[in-house]
């Protein structure tokens, strides 16, 4: 069995494996092979991989001669992949027409954003250990560029009022955001459409933003559903009254295969004072408000809207860790104790997170 690793393109700064990872797999016999300098940008070159007991080739070496291929992000050399394996993180429900094409060519492809997020799924779910980092890194984007202070001072010169942060969306993003926020001294608000989150917001010191009568999110996997015309304008309008009154906003409301929910109109974002800041998670998908642009600063009278949807690659030395980790735990559902491939389509990690297989889109939900 040979895994190979590709590297990401140049605006990703993270890699699929970290050489930790590369010595647990060749323990198990595995042969690993690393596209040279992979892992450079997460500060990890091409000698610490040969010391944890990989190869390094090049790209089309290891495209060419692996048997399991992993890379976050789709990837063109696909033409000679045939009843090859494809492991990372594709969006499929945004990128329906590369699943296509790659289940044309025979390729089998298992996408770690559809892994069903249960309990047995935790140790693999890339979409928290990601998003963990995402709400942690959106607080100090609005801290650098806030042009106040987060915490209360007393000084001599006078008194400064803690800055007041609304956090839309309490998943694992917002609850990290929160915490984070709060270490800074801030004043924190949080909405969100489930109401069994408000024990966590409340237990992390922040106030809960309650509107009566949201559609069950239960069975959503973390993400938000779409909602009654009548409570989206309960909402809208609680929203409101928060956003008036807050200095920075988090918003990371996202709906699988859809455009991001807008829950910040112009109208909300006039009345935000000058200086204030709004940084848009869901950005990938849209944004949460109208004028937001992914990957860019906009500035709208005088409010910096920020769109980063991959703060992650912010850290990439921790979040390649934990995505190699995730990545491992996964691979332990298809490769047995003898480093053999072993798909066991009974398994419902397996089954739920394959995309394409046997020349076939098998997602129900990728070929609805």
């Amino acid at each position: 069995m040979t895994i190979g690793v590709l590297k990401e393109p140049s605006e990703e700064t993270r890699v699929s494996f970290l050489p930790e990872v590369v010595t647990a797999l060749t323990k198990k016999g595995i042969t690993v092979q690393i596209e040279s300098g992979a892992g450079e940008r997460a500060f990890h070159n091409d000698e610490d991989y040969v010391k944890a007991g990989a190869t390094i080739k090049s790209r089309q070496e290891v495209v060419n001669s692996s048997d399991i291929l992993v890379a976050i992000h789709p990837f063109a050399e696909v033409a000679n992949l045939n009843s090859k394996i494809v492991i990372g993180v594709y969006q499929p429900l945004f990128n329906v027409t590369v699943m296509q094409q790659w289940a044309k060519l025979g390729i089998t492809t298992f996408s770690l954003d559809m892994l069903p997020r249960t309990t047995r799924a935790q140790s693999m779910d890339v979409l928290s250990s990601q998003a963990n980092i995402a709400g942690y890194k959106a607080v100090l984007l609005a801290a650098n560029t806030y042009s106040r202070y987060f915490p209360m001072f007393m000084t001599a010169a006078g008194s400064i009022a803690p800055a007041k942060i609304l956090i839309l969306g309490a998943g694992v993003a917002g609850l990290q955001a929160i915490a984070t926020a709060r270490r800074l001294g801030a004043v924190v608000e949080v909405f969100d459409t489930r109401p069994a989150v408000k024990e966590e917001v409340m237990s992390l010191g922040a106030k809960f933003i309650e509107v009566e009568g949201a559609a069950d999110a239960s069975k959503a996997g973390g993400y938000a559903v779409e909602q009654s015309a009548d409570y989206q304008q309960r909402q809208q309008q609680r929203i409101a009254e928060s956003i008036a009154k807050a200095d920075i906003v988090i918003t990371t409301a996202q709906i699988p295969g859809k455009k991001a929910p807008i829950l910040i109109s112009e109208e909300m974002l006039q009345a935000m004072r000058k200086g204030s800041v709004v940084i848009d998670l869901a950005a990938a998908t849209g944004g949460n408000t109208p004028v937001t642009k992914n990957n860019q600063t906009v500035l709208y009278k005088g409010v910096h809207i920020i769109g980063n949807s991959n703060l992650a690659a912010t850290m990439p030395s921790d979040a390649s860790k934990l995505y190699g980790k995730n990545l491992l735990n996964f691979l332990q559902l298809i490769i047995d104790k003898e480093g053999n491939l072993n798909l066991n389509w009974n398994d419902d990690l397996v089954k739920g997170c394959c995309i394409t297989f046997n020349g076939e889109v098998v997602h129900d939900r990728v070929k609805s």
